[in-house]
């Protein structure tokens, strides 16, 4: 020990512990706490290095500075592309002659593969084969599928409920921006919205809890949660419907203190209020899944695993019926109803912003306060009526269905998509159950294709050069397939100590910091030279 070990008890323990304080030095100057090793591969000089990669968390509690760094990323990317005054427009690359052969390559084995199972031939192979050129068609620089829009998705009718409003629908046009004001000065505005979506009530609420939890509707509350990125979805379908342009967005899924999504979203031109007020309670998402409103299976005796069979009945041995079975019965049904239906609340706000002003600026900020913060941490765990309302919460989540393979299936009598051996209802390992979650498992962040041209990738690229320039150190742009990264095994002997790898980080900071300090102080005389040659 390097302290005085004859000092009282007391006054050692009031002594900060040095590995704390390296933590917390290092989360000032913004370094990753949890960096991840990974082995860096040269392909053109064979050198092999450990390099330390940010873990990238988004999460406060894992990692401040990486939840920090991705906060100030989406800030930039929000306010970059919301009030655009040009088209954001990509045209993508001309194929080279590799890229041509790829796809005539798997044109030929797609023949091969559909002849073979015309004759009723095994196709496992052919299969395999195309599995791994579509691999090698994204490697080799190509985007999306060959195959895009040929899958066996299920449609259901289009029509709208009866108990919905009808929206007006204008003429498309071939554009991202929203219309522009002209004062009687002469000055031209471009304005664009903010706004804000919630959910229904599902009971009366006071300080974020139910007042009456017996008659607060947690199942709606939980199927509610479970598909709100598809009414969100449907939402921006409507939108573009009725604005009669290509309406871009950037928005944020947030908790309110009742432990509810809710969404808000900058969204570039201006629509007047009503409509988005009408569009909001025109807007629905029906989940057209079996019924899971009775429980078939529960207790000691839960549906039993055969295998090349599936799950059975424990009393009956009768095979349950599978996914796609149930869904044929719920086609066949010309009476069945939608498992649920979920729409907005009456709360709507719609705020206009015009670009450069405080109110710009206070709304980015407002997007991207909880983006370090999960969905379950709106509550306080010590408030005993905030955690038993989450604890209810979390209950009615643990036995819902979350998706077309959650094992929760099985205590409605259906077998899940794709069921295996093992699965027990109520111990679903989906995003969705998980109490950092709250029953949402989708994005965070929801960004439309045309918002800024840029992904959050060529906007952490910006910011890099930005730096490297401020330094003086060329960016020189590097070939994606020159190196090969592999993940370091745990224990290996070349990784030092986190602690060690902390304090390298922070001393290189450090110098960071302190070359940037001389550059500014350097710029900032240059300036204060520049200004008194123009005063004399």
């Amino acid at each position: 020990m390097t302290y005085d070990r004859s000092l009282p008890r007391a006054v050692r323990q009031r002594m900060p512990r040095a590995r704390d304080v390296a933590r917390e030095v290092a989360e000032q100057h913004g370094v990753c706490i949890r960096p991840i090793a990974l082995q860096r591969l040269d392909t053109h000089t064979g050198q092999r290095e450990i390099i330390d990669v940010p873990c990238g968390a988004t999460l406060d509690a894992v990692c401040p500075p990486c939840a920090k760094r991705n906060r100030q990323l989406r800030m930039a990317q929000c306010r970059e592309g919301w009030h655009l005054d040009h088209e954001p427009t990509i045209t993508p690359d001309e194929p080279d002659d590799e890229q041509r052969w790829l796809i005539e390559f798997r044109a030929d084995m797609q023949a091969k593969r559909d002849q073979a199972d015309q004759a009723g031939k095994d196709t496992a192979d052919l299969d395999a084969i195309i599995t791994g050129l579509d691999e090698e068609i994204n490697t080799a620089g190509m985007r999306g599928n060959v195959l895009a829009g040929a899958s066996g998705k299920r449609n259901r009718s289009t029509r709208r409920r009866q108990d919905a409003p009808d929206l007006p629908q204008r003429k498309m046009a071939n554009t991202t921006l929203g219309r522009t004001f002209a004062s009687s000065g002469g000055n031209v505005y471009r304005p664009s919205l903010f706004v804000t979506l919630t959910l229904p009530s599902y009971g009366k609420i006071r300080d974020g809890v139910p007042v009456d939890p017996d008659t607060y509707d947690y199942v709606r509350a939980a199927r509610d949660a479970l598909h709100f990125s598809k009414l969100v979805d449907r939402f921006v379908q409507n939108l573009r419907r009725v604005a009669g342009y290509d309406v871009q967005y950037f928005a944020t899924v947030e908790p309110q203190r009742r432990l509810a999504p809710h969404l808000h979203m900058a969204v570039r031109g201006t629509l007047p209020r009503a409509e988005i007020k009408q569009i909001a309670a025109a807007t629905y998402h029906q989940v057209w899944w079996p019924p899971a409103d009775r429980v078939v299976f529960e207790g000691d005796r839960p549906p039993v695993w055969d295998n090349g069979v599936g799950y059975l009945d424990p009393g009956t041995g009768e095979v349950l019926p599978t996914w796609d079975e149930a869904l044929d019965q719920l086609d066949a049904d010309e009476s069945a109803q939608p498992m649920h239906v979920i729409r907005f609340g009456a709360q709507v706000d719609v705020k206009g912003i015009l670009a450069g002003t405080p109110d710009a600026d206070q709304c980015i900020r407002y997007l991207s306060k909880y983006l370090t913060k999960s969905l379950g941490g709106g509550w306080n765990p010590n408030h005993r009526a905030q955690r038993r309302h989450a604890e209810r919460m979390l209950e009615a989540l643990r036995l819902e269905p979350c998706s077309p393979t959650c094992a929760n299936w099985l205590r409605y009598g259906i077998q899940p998509k794709a069921a295996k051996s093992g699965m027990v209802p109520g111990q679903c390992r989906g995003k969705a159950h998980k109490p950092d979650h709250l029953g949402y498992a989708g994005r965070r962040v929801l960004v439309s294709r045309k918002w800024s041209n840029k992904t959050l990738a060529e906007h952490r690229q910006d910011r890099r050069t930005w730096v490297l320039e401020a330094l003086g150190q060329p960016d020189e742009p590097t070939d994606p397939h020159r190196y090969v990264w592999k993940p370091v095994p745990a224990g290996d002997a070349n990784v030092p100590p986190l602690a060690v790898r902390l304090l390298r980080a922070v001393a290189e900071r450090e110098r960071w910091r302190a070359h940037m300090a001389e550059l500014q102080a350097r710029a900032d005389g240059q300036d204060l030279s520049a200004n008194r040659e123009e005063a004399a």
